[in-house]
């Protein structure tokens, strides 16, 4: 059996939450799965489904700006639009293994359009 490349699991995973598909999203979740973000810290796989993915009932779309491999690492970039209209963009690296989504770390980006001005801060 071939196992998909990374790049493919990581689309997979990104598209599950646009379509709202629970059952997909889990065939790609390892069982030893974590999830780290600024607001979370190494959450388990069930406290990741409980926590995180109730938030794809409010996501529109995601635009991939950069989906990078290294090895069983992929680096997304992307910009996601909510259903209310709001967008921000935020850069994620995954971690592959043997097919499964093994670890997910998040780095909160920015909101679109920025905050600040050109040139400025806030």
């Amino acid at each position: 059996m071939t196992i998909p490349d990374p790049l493919s699991i990581a689309k997979r995973v990104y598209e599950a939450y646009v379509t709202k598909d629970r059952d997909a999203i889990e065939a790609l979740v390892a069982d030893d799965f974590h999830f780290t973000s600024p607001r979370d810290n190494r959450l388990d796989r069930a406290t990741y489904f409980a926590r995180c993915w109730p938030n794809s009932r409010a996501i529109a779309d995601f635009t991939f700006v950069h989906l990078v491999r290294d090895g069983e690492h992929v680096f997304v970039t992307y910009d996601l639009r909510m259903k209310d209209d709001s967008a921000f963009r935020n850069t994620e690296v995954l971690t592959i293994r043997d097919g499964k989504l093994v670890e997910a770390q998040v780095f909160f980006g920015w909101m679109i359009p920025h905050e600040a001005s050109e040139g400025g801060s806030l």
